[in-house]
């Protein structure tokens, strides 16, 4: 079964371009080792809620906009393999790939899929 690693992250509105750009470097490396799809998602329709909510989780500001995205695996195996390799290679270093956002306030996590419906 498949493997999930999901991010959300606040981007400055005005670093969009600049998102997309550091995300394709980015997710082409993810899929050389290994990754079958990556979504990155802008932020459309992001409401608060009343208690918690994706703005509130990243602490985003007015001017920032959140992003939803994630990388599917085959299984958590190449995953973790995967994932060790993208860390090391330099191609992923801030100097090469500089992150258009804060990433202090980026938050992840891996996930083993509970239930999948398709049409």
């Amino acid at each position: 079964m498949s493997y999930i690693d999901g991010f959300v992250a606040a981007v400055p509105t005005a670093n969009k371009a600049q998102y997309l750009e550091h995300a394709r470097k980015g997710d082409a490396i993810f899929v050389e080792y290994g990754a079958t799809r990556i979504l990155e998602c802008w932020g459309d329709d992001v409401p608060e809620g009343k208690l918690t909510d994706f703005r509130r989780a990243v602490q985003a500001k007015d001017d920032e906009t959140v992003v939803f995205s994630w990388i599917e695996w085959p299984d958590k195996a190449t995953r973790d393999a995967g994932m060790a390799k993208a860390m090391q290679d330099p191609r992923m270093a801030p100097e090469h790939n500089p992150m258009p956002y804060d990433g202090k306030r980026l938050i992840y996590g891996g996930f083993a899929p509970l239930l999948e419906l398709k049409k």
